[in-house]
């Protein structure tokens, strides 16, 4: 039995992983938010897998908070936003994707590089998954810098968020539950922020290109 739990911590830390370089080659907004709800699925089931393995009851109420706020609400009110300003596909990278992709196969081998010492030392059975969470946060770093438009921004930086909440689970099964609520209503409150801020861009440039906020003077 522990071996499976194992085995299925290690499936949904690939999933997260796979989302995550999927994002850089992905063209259309509506399947960007759509991977990011995969992404945000398989951390949350990820946590129930390390609460079910650890005995960390916290971990089921974080793992109903992560799908509910992140799979759910927020890809729904990102979906709102897109359809209310008439927007499905912007993407429009600075690199193409077989570039991105290429420079994500080498976060990820810099995130091995970085955390193979953190999980030779580590004692905790999800510490394998360290590799990938710092993978996800670089990928998510590097998709924020290289897309101009708005609502790509807010999925990188969410993505970023997933992979901090999952080197947080790596290295110490998560963070105190009362963290976790606060950080998670924070997300919301910034999506909610970002989603308005993201309207009033399109209503006053008719674009959600950031490069026109460059332009702005006193």
């Amino acid at each position: 039995m522990a071996e499976m739990a194992v085995n299925a911590m290690n499936g949904l830390a690939a999933a997260v992983l796979l989302s995550a370089v999927l994002l850089m080659a992905i063209g259309r907004m509506r399947t960007l938010v759509s991977a990011f709800a995969l992404q945000s699925l398989s951390l949350g089931l990820l946590a129930a897998v390390v609460g079910y393995t650890t005995g960390y009851m916290h971990m089921f109420v974080v793992a109903v908070i992560t799908i509910g706020v992140k799979a759910l609400l927020i890809p729904s009110i990102l979906n709102s936003v897109m359809q209310r300003i008439g927007v499905s596909k912007e993407v429009e990278p600075s690199l193409r994707a077989p570039s991105s992709l290429l420079i994500s196969a080498g976060m990820v081998v810099l995130g091995y590089y970085v955390a193979q010492p953190l999980i030779e030392k580590s004692g905790s059975v999800t510490a394998g998954a360290l590799a990938v969470s710092l993978a996800v946060v670089l990928i998510g770093l590097f998709i924020m810098i290289s897309r101009r438009k708005a609502i790509t921004q807010v999925v990188a930086l969410l993505v970023t968020e997933n992979g901090i909440f999952m080197a947080a689970i790596s290295l110490g099964y998560g963070m105190p539950l009362i963290v976790e609520l606060g950080v998670s209503f924070d997300v919301l409150v910034a999506v909610l922020i970002m989603g308005v801020l993201v309207f009033r861009i399109n209503q006053t440039f008719d674009s959600l290109d950031t490069s026109f906020l460059r332009r702005l003077r006193d």
